[in-house]
C-alpha cells in the first residue's frame, strides 16, 4: 500500500477516518471517453462520497480553445470553485469512477493553480465501495469559499515548448497512451488525427504505473515502471497522452517519487497529431 499524503495521494482508510473533517472537501472528478458513452455527472447524481461535489473537467476548462478540456483560466477556476465552497484553508481529495484515472488531472489543475493541499483518492469509487464505505445520493450542503490562485505556468507546456524540447532532447517526454497508439499501429479515437507519437518521446502506458486494483504502485514500483520504460530521471520531464487527462497520472507519479520538475502538455496528442508542421515518429523511435 502506498504511503498517505495529503499532497498526492491518500488510502480510502485515510479518508474514512477524515471523512467528518469540517475543512475536507471531496471532489468527484469522474471523466470517460466519448466511446465509453457513460454520463459520469449523473452517476455522481446517483451515488457519491458524502459530501462530495461534481467537478466537471469538460465544463471547468477554456471554452475559447477548440481544444478539449484545456486548463481554464484563473478566474474561471476560482469562481467555479468559489461556487462549490471549495477554497483557502480547505485540503481536497479527488477521486473517480475508474479507479485512479481523471482524478488525477483535476490534481494536476489545482497544482497549476498553486494549491497544494489537495490529493487524490487511491483506488478510486470502486475502492470505497468495495470496502463498504459509505455512499449517498444527496447534494451537498455548499457556502461560498474564497480561493488565492497563483497560477504556476513552470508546470503546463505548449506545442511551441514541446517541439523545442523534443529537437533539444533536453526533456524527457513521457508519452501515457496505450503502447498501439504511441507506435501508430492503431488509429486514433478522435478523427483527423495522425498516428504515432512525439519524436524522441517515451511509452510509459499510465496502467504501468498502476496496481491490479487500480491503485498507484508504491515508490519502488514506481521507479521500476520509469526505468522499464528507459526514462532518464535526471533530465527534466513533459508528460503527454490523447487530450490531457492521464497524463496527469504520470506527473502524480513522479511527484510521488520526489520528482518536482516535470509539467503536463495541455494540448496533448489531440493538438500535436492534427498539427501540420511538426514531425510524427512511429514505431518505437
Amino acid at each position: 500500500m502506498a504511503q498517505d499524503d495529503p499532497k498526492t495521494l491518500v488510502s480510502t482508510d485515510w479518508l474514512a477516518a477524515h471523512l467528518s473533517d469540517p475543512d475536507l472537501r471531496i471532489l468527484d472528478a469522474t471523466w470517460y471517453l466519448p466511446t465509453e458513452e457513460r454520463d459520469g455527472k449523473a452517476e455522481y447524481d446517483a451515488c457519491h462520497i458524502p459530501g462530495a461535489r461534481f467537478f466537471d473537467i469538460d465544463d471547468i476548462s477554456d471554452h475559447r480553445s477548440e481544444l478539449p478540456h484545456m486548463a481554464p483560466p484563473v478566474e474561471k477556476f476560482m469562481s467555479r470553485l468559489r461556487a462549490m465552497g471549495v477554497g483557502d484553508g480547505h485540503q481536497v481529495v479527488i477521486y473517480d469512477a475508474h479507479g485512479l484515472f481523471s482524478a488525477a488531472r483535476v490534481w494536476w489543475l489545482f497544482r497549476l493553480m498553486g494549491q497544494e493541499h489537495v490529493a487524490v483518492l487511491d483506488g478510486g469509487l470502486p475502492k470505497w465501495i468495495d470496502e463498504g464505505h459509505p455512499v449517498e445520493d444527496l447534494p451537498p450542503v455548499v457556502r461560498d469559499r474564497h480561493m488565492t490562485v497563483r497560477r504556476q505556468a513552470y508546470m503546463v507546456r505548449d506545442v511551441t515548448q514541446v517541439s523545442a524540447a523534443s529537437k533539444l532532447g533536453d526533456h524527457e517526454i513521457l508519452d501515457a497512451r496505450a503502447p498501439a497508439r504511441f507506435r501508430g499501429e492503431e488509429a486514433e479515437p478522435r478523427p483527423g488525427l495522425r498516428a504515432g507519437h512525439i519524436p524522441g518521446s517515451k511509452n510509459v502506458h499510465y496502467r504501468s504505473l498502476l496496481n491490479e486494483d487500480g491503485t498507484m504502485k508504491d515508490e519502488a514500483g514506481l521507479r521500476d515502471a520509469l526505468t522499464a520504460a528507459g526514462v532518464d530521471l535526471a533530465k527534466p520531464a513533459i508528460t503527454t497522452c490523447g487530450s490531457g487527462v492521464t497524463a496527469a497520472i504520470i506527473n502524480l507519479a513522479l511527484e510521488r517519487i520526489g520528482k518536482t520538475d516535470h509539467a503536463l502538455y495541455d494540448g496533448s496528442w489531440t493538438e500535436w497529431g492534427a498539427f501540420p508542421t511538426v514531425p510524427v515518429a512511429t514505431g518505437d523511435d
